[in-house]
């Protein structure tokens, strides 16, 4: 008899254990404790170049110009502490670009400004996880289990702090040149715009969701609009600068390389519009559990030996 009550009670341990300590309870969150992603996309700048067929100064969506979409990616560590909260480490890399050529705006086509960079970004945010449909089915076919099957649905949303880097560049005789040491706009010098530094702070609000594919694996898309405190991701800020007092012939085409109307464009007259600079990122995401450990697998060693469950 007590043979028979040790086996059976390491029969359903067994199938406990093959169905998940967790098995389709409201703690199978903590199984997605910890994950790291990578993911890759497309970017979008809204500042003083690029944008619709008019003067840059609605950053919103209806603003963005399709042309001058670019590329980036990110990787990251995410840390889930309750059923509804996350926080999220990441590394962001992309390139932001626009071109005053792309619009049909007579006064930015006739500006003729054009920019590219590539920017670097480390990002803390904290996700609200709005919706979320997450079951563990069962590993073996046992009677009675198997319409279950593994689930793991999320949608959320994510604000936080971020710190980026940014390099402006233009094309200026077949080569791209960093234009923060050019001081297009005289910074630095006698009336001319105040120095700043290559790097900004950022606010990102966006949306994610995701599926899982297996118990490992999630992919998903995640959206963001990215709030910057600059305003020279574009090198365009404020007013035209007299290029004749500027250091190089490179400073001086390229802080005002009009091609039409360019008694516009004199030195005093506005260049771009004193508002800060943002961008768009949508990326498809892969993440992978690092704390799931399948209960079942480890203990598929163990074996009966000398009235002891040994491994």
């Amino acid at each position: 008899m007590k043979n028979i009550f040790t086996l059976l009670l390491l029969f359903i341990c067994s199938v406990t254990f093959s169905q998940h300590t967790n098995f389709n309870t409201q703690r199978n969150w903590s199984l997605n404790k910890k994950e790291i992603m990578f993911g890759f996309g497309v970017t979008q700048f809204t500042g003083d170049l690029g944008g619709k067929d008019q003067i840059g100064t609605d950053y919103r969506l209806k603003d963005i110009d399709l042309p001058s979409t670019s590329i980036g990616g990110v990787i990251g560590y995410r840390y889930r502490f309750h059923p509804y909260w996350a926080t999220t480490t990441t590394f962001n890399i992309g390139r932001l670009k626009g071109d005053d050529a792309l619009t049909n705006e007579v006064i930015r086509e006739s500006r003729n400004l054009s920019f590219r960079t590539l920017y670097l970004e480390l990002q803390q945010r904290i996700e609200c996880i709005v919706l979320a449909h997450e079951k563990f089915g069962a590993r073996y076919k046992l009677p009675g289990h198997k319409g279950f099957k593994d689930h793991n649905e999320q949608i959320y949303l994510f604000t936080g702090v971020g710190i980026s880097y940014f390099n402006p560049k233009a094309l200026y005789n077949g080569a791209w040149v960093a234009l923060d040491p050019l001081n297009t706009e005289g910074q630095g010098l006698p009336d001319g715009a105040r120095e700043t530094l290559p790097i900004t702070a950022t606010i990102p609000f966006g949306i994610g969701m995701r599926f899982g594919v297996g118990r490992m694996w999630r992919f998903g898309l995640e959206v963001s609009y990215l709030k910057t405190f600059s305003d020279y991701i574009d090198d365009v800020h404020g007013t035209y600068y007299d290029p004749a007092a500027l250091a190089s012939p490179e400073a001086q085409y390229l802080s005002n390389p009009a091609i039409n109307n360019t008694n516009w464009f004199a030195p005093g007259q506005m260049r771009g519009q004193p508002q800060k600079d943002a961008y768009y990122t949508a990326n498809i995401v892969i993440q992978r559990n690092i704390t799931y450990k399948d209960y079942a697998k480890q203990r598929r060693g163990y074996h009966w030996s000398k009235g002891r469950y040994k491994f």
